[in-house]
């Protein structure tokens, strides 16, 4: 009888961890649902873009996320311009980073790999920095030099 009741537990316990995890992954997905959307467009392409406009919600990023959708990205917006640096600590799909400045003009593109911590910086001050799924800026023919529409409906950074 005490080893079915030990298993009993046993399974108890991973059911209880299941579900701990379970729950943790729906509170990240709210968390991620709070944030404001735009569109946003390069050329005759749409994109859909979470924004991070806070401190909170620009270090949080795509960190920990499974996937990205097409033509999905997340839009960091700064307070001020300066030379803004990007890193993939915690965040487990590859991504490529378009630094914009003021104006939406692309500085630079950067394609970074997942649980890195290389710093991927602006090559000019950037006012703001536009996450994609890896290799989405080059299918595209999006280049440093064309500009990002729509970033005039940005929430104000904070």
């Amino acid at each position: 009888m005490p080893l079915r009741s030990t298993a009993f537990y046993s399974r108890a316990g991973r059911l209880h961890a299941l579900l701990a995890m379970l729950a943790l992954a729906l509170c990240m997905q709210s968390v991620h649902a709070q944030m404001p959307r735009i569109e946003l467009s390069a050329g005759l392409n749409r994109i859909e873009a979470e924004v991070a406009a806070n401190m909170s919600d620009r270090m949080q990023g795509l960190m920990h996320r499974q996937s990205l959708a097409a033509n999905h990205g997340m839009l960091f917006v700064y307070p001020q311009a300066q030379t803004h640096c990007m890193w993939m600590r915690n965040t487990l799909i590859p991504l490529s980073v378009a630094f914009l400045d003021d104006s939406g003009r692309i500085i630079n593109i950067a394609d970074m790999k997942p649980h890195s911590e290389e710093n991927h910086c602006a090559a000019a001050p950037a006012r703001f920095a536009l996450e994609m799924n890896k290799g989405w800026f080059s299918s595209k023919g999006i280049r440093p030099g064309q500009k990002i529409g729509g970033l005039d409906k940005t929430p104000p950074p904070r």
